[in-house]
């Protein structure tokens, strides 16, 4: 055999060696939040008793109407890791990077988020889930693998958490979460799929995407320095909490929005197109807008557009205040 036999035989060897095994695609970088998605949620969080496409149960929901935000303002409270999957309702973005093993393949894909305070470990080594007692940190147990070019997680072992921002909607510690990473050139779109058979009666999903950002300078997580925010709270034992029937903004979302309670508590009905239908006949917007009209980041008490929009003015301010949010959203 000559020479040249020899090297065309070797080289389509040496190419599949060096591909990517299972349609790999590099997920590594700082990814940055775009706020277009969901922008009220990811920014000032959810309005209080608005539970709106979240498939609550009734235990689900009493325990959620009793919570009070200023209960994160607790001195202890303050710099509590959040659950690995909190992000998508964070404003911030995430760092993501491989860890290789002596030969070169990767053992595991490792994600830090600033405003999240602890790493998530996508183990793609094949290792089983331990056993639901075993102790976990606050992120949890992950495995993953690849599904074309989809890096796909599922996690388990989370502790009980708050899983959307601002108004207390809770999960148990045998949640479930899949994750789908699909990334678009410079976009990563993360897709995950909340299964909790305590507080859920149907999966929760909610997707989300992110920009590469070449300038790498999202911190991998923030240093947190509790102080007391509240001083009523400093020293006596309070939580701050509200008792069965006595939440002061239960019909908040009714009585600002005009949505109907049962849309604003969090039925698994309301998340389906079909309940549009259903709300045909009842429901009628506000006359005005009256509360994030042009976004958010308040201006001398007027509301800042959000990022990459236009304010639009309407009705409700006066001419003195719609010149100066002409002014601010230019």
């Amino acid at each position: 055999m000559s020479s040249r036999t020899i090297v065309a035989a070797i080289l389509p060897l040496l190419t599949l060696a060096a591909a990517p095994a299972s349609a790999q695609v590099d997920l590594t970088g700082s990814w940055a939040s775009r706020m277009h998605e969901d922008f009220f949620e990811r920014g000032p969080g959810r309005d209080i008793a608005d539970y709106t496409g979240a498939p609550l149960n009734e235990e689900a929901r009493a325990i959620a109407l009793s919570y009070e935000p200023t209960l994160l303002a607790m001195r202890e409270r303050q710099c509590l890791p959040y659950s690995p999957y909190a992000w998508p309702y964070q404003p911030g973005g995430f760092r993501m990077w491989s860890e290789f093993d002596a030969d070169g393949r990767i053992i595991a894909w490792k994600t830090a988020a600033g405003t999240i305070r602890d790493m998530l470990i996508i183990w793609m080594d094949g290792r089983p889930h331990p056993s639901p007692n075993a102790f976990s940190a606050t992120s949890g147990f992950t495995t993953g693998k690849w599904e074309g070019h989809t890096l796909t997680t599922y996690t388990t072992n989370l502790k009980a958490h708050v899983f959307r921002r601002g108004n207390g909607l809770p999960a148990s510690d045998r949640t479930t979460i899949t994750a789908h990473f699909t990334r678009h050139d410079n976009l990563l779109t993360i897709t995950t799929i909340e299964e909790d058979p305590i507080y859920l009666t149907e999966p929760h999903v909610v997707s989300r995407t992110w920009e590469l950002d070449p300038t790498g300078d999202i911190p991998p997580w923030t240093a947190c320095n509790p102080v007391t925010e509240i001083p009523r709270l400093e020293g006596t034992g309070i939580v701050p909490h509200h008792l069965p029937g006595q939440n002061p903004d239960e019909h908040f979302m009714s009585k600002t929005y005009n949505i109907p309670q049962e849309a604003a508590m969090g039925y698994a009905e309301t998340l389906y197109p079909e309940y549009r239908k259903k709300l045909k006949a009842t429901y009628k917007a506000p006359d005005r807008c009256t509360r994030y009209c042009c976004g958010w980041l308040g201006f001398e008490g007027l509301p800042a557009s959000a990022p990459g929009l236009r304010c639009i003015i309407g009705g409700g301010y006066s001419a003195q205040d719609q010149e100066l949010l002409k002014s601010i959203s230019r």
